[in-house]
């Protein structure tokens, strides 16, 4: 019992992180003076700092952790993820951003030569359709530029994902990954330096995204993941932009329109058909 009460914990506490990166990203850039560059290189900077410390307390060497590729992914997700949030809603941005993810993640599968049953098949169509409807022109629509960077950033992360299987210690190969985006941020600071600004209150929001939604929130889900199969880890997932979606509601005032409800409706049910299908068929993607 112990063990599972501390496994609820720790997957709501990843979940909760998860969201957050969304909310603090939006408020930062909604509400304070930051730029979407700047809150970038402090995300990644500082998210660095905090798997680099978590990495000294465990007595783990970072040597050779992490590779050039998976830090470029990395900084490709966050960047698109920053400049996506000047004028999307976190539960439009959050939506986007997991549909994106999974559809990369099966699509490759797919390359690779795996197999949808028809149940899986419905699935997939589903949640694409539930994207589709979700960006079509319309007043309810969002802003096609940050759609499509929130898309982006998506394919960033799910590319980052599939290349971090079997890279051994996931906690500080994430560590050696933020550290080598380091280099990325401080390019894209430079690149955007005529128009960069920031205040305390922003400053603060991009540290809380990079070292406790982000380097302590990996973390803390690496560290439940053992305890997981990998159909519940996809499902759980699932949680992610409804959380996000009732916290932005709560505390960052924003309106949930029908079209996003039946949008989040057709996508996370679609996606949960793909999931679900396939531990019944007894294999996944993984």
């Amino acid at each position: 019992m112990a063990g599972t009460g501390r496994l609820v914990s720790l997957v709501v506490l990843a979940m909760g992180a998860f969201a957050a990166n969304s909310l603090l990203c939006r408020v930062a850039l909604r509400d304070t003076a930051i730029d979407p560059g700047s809150f970038t290189a402090i995300r990644i900077v500082s998210g660095a700092l905090a798997l680099w410390l978590l990495a000294r307390v465990r007595d783990r060497t970072m040597s050779g952790a992490g590779s050039w590729g998976s830090a470029a992914a990395l900084f490709g997700y966050a960047a698109a993820f920053s400049f996506a949030y000047v004028q999307l809603t976190a539960a439009v941005g959050a939506l986007i951003l997991f549909c994106s993810v999974q559809v990369t993640m099966i699509g490759w599968g797919l390359w690779k030569g795996e197999r949808l049953g028809a149940g899986q098949a419905i699935g997939l169509c589903l949640a694409i359709g539930g994207l589709v409807s979700l960006l079509s022109p319309g007043l309810a629509a969002p802003p096609p530029a940050s759609a499509a960077l929130m898309l982006a950033a998506g394919i960033a992360w799910g590319i980052y994902s599939l290349r971090g299987r079997g890279g051994g210690d996931p906690t500080i190969a994430t560590a050696g990954n933020f550290a080598r985006a380091v280099p990325f941020a401080a390019v894209l600071s430079l690149a955007t330096l005529g128009g960069a600004s920031a205040d305390l209150a922003g400053v603060l929001y991009a540290i809380a995204s990079g070292a406790l939604a982000s380097g302590m929130g990996y973390a803390i889900w690496y560290a439940a993941l053992p305890g997981l199969t990998s159909a519940k880890a996809a499902t759980i997932q699932l949680s992610v932009p409804v959380i996000t979606s009732l916290a932005a509601v709560l505390l960052l005032g924003e309106s949930i329109t029908l079209r996003l409800v039946a949008s989040s409706a057709a996508i996370l049910g679609g996606i949960a058909l793909v999931v679900l299908a396939k531990r019944r068929a007894g294999s996944g993607f993984r």
